[in-house]
């Protein structure tokens, strides 16, 4: 009867990782200070893993946190990991640390979302951008990916928007591999879905693609009647106890040229 609810449970959800993740049994075991016998009998269901196997075995194969409680549930353990909302005070340390972070990279561009990409908090960088995008598009909960690829956000601004839509769509899909997120999944069937608008025409011919470093790919956008050029990065928190705080993502958008920085800082003295 136990081997019957580990076939249907963790043990094929950890064959799932596995292979997403191109690993042998061997490579595993070896990895995880086991043996590929051990991790074959608990793929089949013939041998029912500890709960410090689930979690040494979830750290090898990079499962993400809010996944791990989902093996260990499978495997008949209790969740390992709480989910604390932002707003609880026991998160107080966190919020002040990111709002700190946000507030000292001004005036350039700055967000925190969640795994479905909702906007938790942005400094005034990202107001600047958000200048002129229509209310409905900024009325809560704001998602960064609806508001960069909707015909009426940011997308007509953007003067390489086809390879920045792409690039955001594949991040998308890389995460849905990772997360198996319904909410996810419908949310990029919403943006994929979206019609991708002309580029609009540079009226500033000041400032142009040469400033421009070819070692990323940069975010172009008309802002003010001027050309904006950023390269993006994303943050995250080291070794996460917290379904929250391991979801949490910051991208930050460093000023691809002088021209953008000397805008922006003039913008916001």
């Amino acid at each position: 009867m136990t081997t019957v609810a580990l076939d249907t449970g963790v043990g094929p959800l950890l064959r799932g990782w596995r292979e997403q993740r191109r690993m042998s049994q061997l490579e595993l075991a070896l990895r995880a200070d086991s043996s590929a016998r051990h991790i074959s009998f608990v793929e089949t269901g013939r041998s029912r893993p500890s709960e410090e196997m689930v979690l040494r075995l979830a750290e090898h194969l990079d499962v993400p946190v809010r996944e791990r409680n989902a093996l260990l549930v499978m495997a008949g353990y209790a969740p390992r990991f709480a989910e604390t909302p932002l707003q609880d005070p026991a998160m107080g340390a966190v919020r002040e640390a990111v709002e700190r972070l946000l507030q000292g990279y001004e005036p350039y561009p700055a967000l925190v979302v969640d795994a479905t990409y909702t906007v938790l908090a942005a400094n005034r960088g990202i107001r600047v951008l958000l200048d002129g995008v229509p209310e409905h598009l900024l009325a809560p909960p704001l998602n960064a990916m609806r508001l960069t690829l909707h015909p009426e956000g940011l997308a007509p601004r953007i003067l390489n928007l086809p390879e920045w839509r792409a690039d955001l769509l594949a991040q998308m899909e890389r995460q849905i591999a990772l997360i198996r997120s319904s909410r996810l999944r419908a949310l990029y069937d919403e943006v994929a879905a979206y019609p991708a608008p002309e580029p609009p025409p540079v009226v500033d011919p000041g400032v142009t693609e040469t400033g421009v470093p070819s070692l990323a790919l940069p975010l172009r956008i008309m802002h003010g009647g001027r050309v904006l050029s950023f390269l993006s990065s994303i943050a995250t928190f080291n070794t996460p106890m917290d379904v929250t705080v391991a979801e949490l993502a910051i991208e930050t958008f460093l000023p691809a040229d002088r021209e953008t920085a000397a805008h922006l800082h003039a913008l916001m003295p």
